[in-house]
């Protein structure tokens, strides 16, 4: 039996599309269960990670776990899960981990924390690390639908967009397959692109018009006050900061996990252009 964990999450949805098709049992865990929408047959079960009286109920039979970082309760998933007989964790971390200052930077730190709670666990653990999904474009829908211009503080930052199916496929490699597992990935899309090159792709696939206005950082976080946290808005900003120009460094990652190459930006707006139009 295999949990996936965050259920509602894009990589969580793919990953189970892919399990059911190789004919795995798979148990679909969130905090928030009842809102989950799910195949017939596949069972949902409470499991807030925050909330370690949901996971011994989550784990029972769970001989692997796709797991999203949340360290909050870290260690009591690590020892209900190794009094579960739990095997294999795969967990979903980021690439920000790799910055020198991770460590003080809100964003990255909640992943590192995750992987640092993992790092004595009995149990084999993987490690996925992607970088910026290709999905956070949907951030821009709301203003190009409205006309509105893009404010970016950084519109030359460069990020290294990757498929949210691709992160699924990596993870669905580790699960099902022995190659690979204990090790850490690091995951990136077939190129590296500025916001303002994701911007003109968008424009390109959807037809339409589209403005970008740069603003100060402050201006910025002023904006998004209602949206998020202040101190994760610096934490965006500070790594937007240092990828201002900066292009990323692009892996062969997916490639080796799953025997085929990324799927590029282009093809996710193709796949989702109705989300910057209807």
């Amino acid at each position: 039996m295999i949990l996936i964990t965050g259920g509602r999450g894009a990589v969580a949805i793919q990953l189970l599309t892919l399990l059911r098709a190789d004919g795995l049992d798979v148990r679909v865990g969130s905090g928030r269960p009842e809102e989950l929408q799910l195949p017939a047959g596949v069972p949902a079960v409470a499991c807030d990670l925050k909330d370690p009286s949901t996971f011994p109920a989550a784990l029972a039979g769970v001989t692997s776990v796709f797991l999203y970082a949340e360290a909050a309760a870290i260690n009591e998933f690590v020892s209900a899960a190794t009094e579960a007989g739990v095997e294999h964790i795969v967990l979903l971390s980021s690439s920000s981990v790799l910055d020198p200052d991770a460590a003080a930077n809100p964003v990255a730190k909640s992943h590192l924390d995750a992987e640092l709670g993992l790092a004595d666990a009995p149990m084999t653990v993987s490690v996925l690390r992607p970088g910026a999904f290709a999905g956070n474009a949907r951030s821009w829908a709301w203003a190009i639908k409205a006309g509105r211009p893009i404010n970016l503080p950084y519109p030359n930052a460069y990020a290294d967009p990757i498929h949210e199916i691709d992160v699924a496929a990596a993870a669905f490699a580790l699960l099902t397959a022995p190659e690979h597992r204990g090790e850490q990935h690091t995951l990136t899309g077939p190129e590296t692109l500025t916001f303002t090159e994701q911007i003109d792709l968008v424009a390109e696939i959807t037809g339409r018009t589209i403005a970008v206005d740069q603003v100060t950082p402050e201006a910025w976080k002023q904006q998004m006050a209602d949206y998020m946290p202040a101190n994760y808005a610096d934490g965006l900003l500070d790594y937007w900061r240092r990828c201002d120009g900066v292009p990323t460094e692009i892996t062969d990652t997916i490639t080796t996990l799953t025997g085929r190459p990324p799927r590029t930006f282009t093809s996710w707006l193709e796949e989702n252009a109705a989300e910057f139009t209807s």
